[in-house]
């Protein structure tokens, strides 16, 4: 049984010294996946989308610029994060957790989900060019980065490319004229 979610991305303004408020709210509308029968599709088509967007002519750049030229030869490396972080967004019922560790290599942290001791990882394959493996010995639940744990824009996009634009609503909500700084 799959059910209609949203995924929602903040955006916030510095009116004042620990003074922030909501501007803007984009929300990514879609039908979860159904966990954990289409597990193995959906990290097939995240797979896909993100090598897909390695394409220089790719609209789309997931993979954060400083990643980008290792990248080239590993197209998994530098997506661990959004990649999971859409995983655990078309699951989200499924009360999956987020891990995270130190890695060894230039990424210096690695996410991944697990369901009890059952390790999810779409983008295990990055370590196939190093001499060490994913640190999935010193991996702890983890919250989201980012201001409030909000979900990342490149999650949504991600998210909206392997759902399909038209099995998904995105809207900006335009909460009030972005305000100006008064400090």
């Amino acid at each position: 049984m799959t059910s209609t979610s949203f995924v929602e991305h903040k955006k916030y303004i510095k009116l004042a010294p620990k003074q922030y408020e909501v501007w803007k709210i984009i929300v990514l509308e879609y039908e979860q996946y159904s966990y954990p029968d289409d597990l193995e599709m959906v990290s097939n088509k995240i797979r896909s989308k993100l090598i897909a967007s390695n394409h220089p002519k790719s609209k789309f750049k997931f993979c954060p610029p400083k990643f980008r030229e290792i990248n080239k030869n590993n197209p998994l490396f530098g997506h661990c994060y959004h990649a999971t972080q859409a995983m655990y967004y078309f699951f989200k019922d499924a009360n999956l957790k987020a891990m995270s560790a130190k890695c060894q290599g230039p990424a210096g942290q690695h996410w991944w989900l697990q369901d009890g001791d059952k390790i999810i990882d779409i983008t295990a394959e990055q370590y196939d060019m190093f001499d060490f493996d994913p640190p999935y010995d010193k991996g702890k639940e983890t919250k989201w980065y980012g201001w409030k744990n909000r979900p990342h824009r490149k999650t949504q996009e991600l998210m909206r490319l392997v759902r399909g634009k038209n099995k998904t609503k995105l809207e900006h909500k335009v909460l009030m004229e972005k305000p100006k700084k008064s400090y």
